[in-house]
């Protein structure tokens, strides 16, 4: 698994709120989607000619 972008804790508080358990692969998950959506982000700032990646982009 590669470097996990999420806050634990944070997703775990905020699933615990929606009154459901975290699983163990969920944070791991989570992690992966996230990473998928800052590559695509970055190539669309990249694709507009910037450097910064803007709200826009995700």
């Amino acid at each position: 698994m590669a470097e996990i972008l999420v806050v634990t804790s944070k997703i775990k508080e905020a699933i615990k709120a929606e009154g459901c358990n975290t699983a163990s692969d969920a944070v791991d998950a989570l992690s992966i989607k996230v990473s998928k959506m800052v590559k695509e982000a970055a190539a669309r700032a990249k694709e507009n000619g910037r450097k910064t990646v803007r709200g826009i982009d995700f």
